[in-house]
C-alpha cells in the first residue's frame, strides 16, 4: 500500500492540530487564569487586596532555584518548536511564514522599540486606572531572591514569553485561522482575546489591556507578515517591567 504524502491537509485537521498546540501552550494558561479570577472574585476581601506574583522563586536553595528557573524557560518554549514544525509541513517555509528571521535586524530593532513605546505608555495608564477601580489585583512582576542571577533570568524570562505569545498567539494562531477560511476580524479577535484570557489572573484591566495589544500586533502580522517586531517589543516591555521592578525602589510601583 502506497501512502499519498502529497494530498491537502483537511480543515479538520488543521483544526484539531491549532486546538491541540494550544491546549500544550496557551490555551492551557487561559483556562487557568480563568479559574485563577473565579478564585480571587470569591476570596474574601476585593480583588484589589490580592496579589497576582510572577517570576516567582521555586526554592529556596539558590542554585536549585536558578535550575529550575532555567528548566521552566525551555520547557516553555517547546510548544513554539512544535508550531514551527506543523507550519513547516503546511504551508512550508515557517520562516517566511512567521517572519521569524535576522533578515532585517535594524528594522525589526526600530519597529520593535516604536511597537512598545505604543503599547507601553497607554498601558501604563490603563493600569493605573484599573488600579483605581479596583479591578486588577495587585501585580508583582517579579519576585526572586537578590542574587546575581535574577536580572539575567528575568531577561530570559522576558524573551521566554515574547517568543511563546508572539509565535503561537499571533504567527501561528493567525496563520492556521486563515487557512481555516476565517474572516480577518474574527482571526484578529480570537488572537486577541486569548490573549486577554491568559493574562484574566492579574485582573480586569490587564485582560482589556493585553486584548487591545493582541488587536493590534495581530493587524501588524497581517500587514508585514513578520513576528520579529512583535518579540522584539514584547521582549522591551518585559524587560522593564520585570528588571525594573527588581532595581528600582519598591515605593515607585505602588500603585500596580
Amino acid at each position: 500500500m502506497t501512502l499519498d504524502l502529497d494530498r491537502p491537509v483537511s480543515h479538520r485537521t488543521l483544526s484539531t492540530e491549532t486546538l491541540l498546540v494550544l491546549g500544550l501552550s496557551l490555551g492551557q494558561s487561559a483556562v487557568y487564569a480563568l479559574v485563577s479570577i473565579v478564585a480571587k472574585l470569591t476570596a474574601d476581601g476585593p480583588l484589589s487586596a490580592q496579589t497576582a506574583a510572577l517570576n516567582t522563586s521555586r526554592s529556596a536553595r539558590p542554585y536549585l532555584d536558578l535550575t529550575y528557573q532555567l528548566l521552566g524557560i525551555a520547557f516553555a518554549l517547546l510548544p513554539v518548536l512544535l508550531a514551527i514544525h506543523l507550519l513547516a509541513r503546511n504551508p512550508g517555509d515557517p520562516a517566511r511564514t512567521l517572519g521569524l528571521d535576522a533578515r532585517r535586524p535594524g528594522q525589526d530593532l526600530a519597529r520593535g522599540a516604536g511597537l512598545a513605546a505604543l503599547i507601553g505608555l497607554p498601558g501604563l495608564a490603563l493600569f493605573w486606572a484599573a488600579a483605581q477601580l479596583g479591578v486588577n489585583a495587585t501585580l508583582v512582576p517579579a519576585a526572586l531572591p537578590d542574587i546575581w542571577w535574577a536580572a539575567p533570568v528575568l531577561i530570559l524570562a522576558a524573551v521566554q514569553n515574547a517568543v511563546l505569545e508572539e509565535v503561537i498567539v499571533v504567527g501561528y494562531l493567525v496563520t492556521r485561522l486563515r487557512q481555516l477560511q476565517w474572516r480577518l476580524g474574527a482571526a484578529v479577535a480570537t488572537s486577541a482575546l486569548l490573549r486577554g484570557s491568559y493574562h484574566l489572573y492579574q485582573g480586569f484591566g490587564a485582560f482589556v489591556g493585553n486584548a487591545v495589544m493582541g488587536v493590534i500586533f495581530s493587524l501588524y502580522y497581517l500587514r508585514t507578515r513578520r513576528v520579529m517586531p512583535l518579540v522584539v517589543a514584547h521582549t522591551l516591555l518585559d524587560v522593564v517591567a520585570f528588571v525594573g521592578y527588581t532595581v528600582l525602589p519598591k515605593e515607585w510601583f505602588d500603585w500596580l
